[in-house]
């Protein structure tokens, strides 16, 4: 583990929900030296302008993302399923690549580590509860833990239900958080190697965050989310004028992410687990658990 990489105690029951820390860098990462450009498909938080964030389209419906620091010139990328389109971005502004970080070991998450790795030296982060299944990776991470990001703040959080070892990455400087395939906007992931309990505890972690955290999530399937999420909630009067904004946006092919929590508690059918208009339409008792609805929200998904 990098010196400047610590486990924090409070961070696993306290951090999750404090909103924007003020904190001081412990230290600076090394970087780049030249600054990335805004494309359209960039975000930058008004909390913290020196972190840019660019959506990066890969394979059919995958996001990466490049996180670049204009002060230091660093530059990381979040799930790189591919190298080429990263590879392609980085050229055309002449940068070099700094980090890898993955929030899970799938191959569309993580099929460009090994070759942004020999062709930038980049180091590899992802969960140490995943570190036999993420290729090259260097630095093995554990809930709570928290590192900086060329001086800005990234709390580690576990996220499992879609995978054992999935991780969500939480920069509380610039309100966003990365969730790789826990949450999507209008969704959750499949459990492939989890369970809904599982996926419930990682959803009301985020969910614990400020409702202003912009999610950045690792798929645009928020077209579809939105028909199943108003086949099991039509009256919610917040989904409906979502789910036409989301058709308006990819109409134009353009992104439908980032999301924010707040749209998401409103909308989101695996966030309203409670919500009697869902119980109803799939026919869930009114005893059962938050876990036990989601388990048959996400069943109804599977089928839709």
């Amino acid at each position: 583990m990098l010196p400047n990489m610590r486990r924090n105690g409070f961070g696993k029951h306290l951090l999750y929900g404090l909103g924007t820390l003020v904190l001081k860098p412990v230290k600076l990462l090394r970087g780049g030296s030249q600054l990335l450009g805004i494309s359209h498909f960039c975000n930058i938080s008004a909390k913290d302008s020196s972190l840019q964030i660019e959506l990066v389209p890969c394979l059919r419906d995958n996001y990466a993302y490049l996180l670049h620091d204009i002060n230091t010139g660093t530059i990381g990328a979040i799930d790189p399923s591919e190298a080429f389109p990263i590879v392609d971005v980085l050229t055309r502004k002449n940068q070099n690549l700094t980090y890898i970080m993955n929030t899970h070991h799938h191959y569309d998450h993580t099929g460009g580590n090994m070759e942004l790795k020999e062709r930038y030296g980049a180091k590899v982060i992802g969960s140490a509860n995943d570190k036999d299944r993420i290729p090259g990776i260097d630095i093995a991470l554990h809930d709570g833990d928290t590192w900086m990001f060329a001086g800005h703040l990234v709390l580690v959080m576990e996220t499992p239900g879609h995978t054992k070892g999935h991780v969500s990455f939480y920069f509380p400087g610039i309100g966003a958080i990365f969730t790789g395939d826990t949450l999507f906007s209008l969704s959750c992931g499949k459990l492939f190697e989890g369970n809904a309990n599982q996926m419930l505890t990682s959803l009301q972690k985020i969910s614990s965050l400020p409702d202003d955290t912009n999610i950045y999530c690792g798929h645009e399937y928020t077209l579809s989310n939105s028909k199943f999420a108003l086949s099991v909630e039509p009256k919610n009067e917040q989904l409906l004028e979502y789910s036409a904004q989301v058709a308006q946006l990819r109409s134009k092919n353009l992104p439908t992410i980032p999301t924010t929590l707040k749209r998401e508690k409103q909308c989101n059918p695996f966030l309203r687990t409670s919500g009697a208009e869902i119980r109803q339409s799939l026919n869930i008792p009114p005893a059962a658990s938050d876990a036990e609805a989601l388990a048959i929200i996400r069943q109804a998904k599977d089928d839709f």
